[in-house]
């Protein structure tokens, strides 16, 4: 049975699965390895996702079948100012903190030997969230802010560090990269091919870290070049 891994977040998530993605990249590494199950939804935030938790992970797995880790990537949409055009979509820091260990504790109680992933959530590019949502009017205001996105970042990494889980600060990792703004986010939110990579890599390096590595996987079936040709059977059995 090939061991599973789950994906739980909001847009960037959801996404992943696009050309250039990191769940795509995932799925590529694991082919014939391990199943990595998408559950994106675009525009949530914990305090839906708590909602629907139950309706999402049913039927993955049961005790004997459960994934081996689970990613749980929220905060950008919680980190939306209130009083801005996606303040519907805003959740106060503290509730944040809580929604997380509220989704934690599911898990856990769902599939004890799953390991929960936290991702924090990315950094913000202002201008390139005037021009996404204004086009070229100066005058407009982002409805998301870097300085926002860093408080919901620490909170997701105090919350990980709280439950003694792995986190993957992705705020401070892509502004280590070279004109961050440009380079790693396409609207000053969603990633670009540069940014969907520095978080596959560091996804990849979090998983080696908790017992999940390509290279230790057993692949699912003979290769072709395994297969007795002339007789298969000898290969496949009866």
């Amino acid at each position: 049975m090939r061991p599973k891994l789950v994906l739980f977040g909001d847009s960037i998530t959801e996404e992943s699965f696009g050309e250039g993605g990191w769940g795509a990249s995932l799925v590529h590494l694991f082919a014939r390895k391990a199943d990595v199950i998408l559950r994106g939804y675009s525009g949530y935030n914990t305090r839906w996702a708590l909602k629907i938790l139950d309706k999402t992970m049913n039927g993955i797995g049961g005790d004997s079948d459960a994934p081996v880790a689970v990613t749980v990537f929220f905060g950008a949409n919680d980190a939306s100012l209130p009083d801005q055009k996606s303040g519907f979509q805003h959740v106060p820091l503290d509730e944040y903190k809580e929604n997380l260990r509220s989704i934690h504790a599911y898990f856990k109680k769902k599939w004890p030997s799953t390991t929960v992933i936290f991702i924090a959530p990315p950094p913000i590019d202002e201008e390139g969230r005037i021009k996404d949502l204004c086009g070229d009017d100066p005058s407009g205001q982002a409805e998301r802010t870097n300085e926002a996105a860093g408080e919901f970042a620490k909170g997701c990494i105090t919350v990980a560090k709280e439950l003694n889980l792995p986190v993957i600060d992705t705020w401070s990792k892509m502004q280590e990269i070279p004109d961050w703004r440009k380079s790693t986010l396409r609207d000053g939110l969603h990633f670009t091919p540069l940014g969907n990579k520095v978080l596959f890599d560091e996804v990849v390096k979090t998983l080696k870290d908790v017992g999940l590595s390509e290279e230790k996987l057993v692949t699912d079936q003979p290769y072709y070049y395994e297969v007795d040709f002339k007789d298969p059977s000898k290969t496949f059995g009866n």
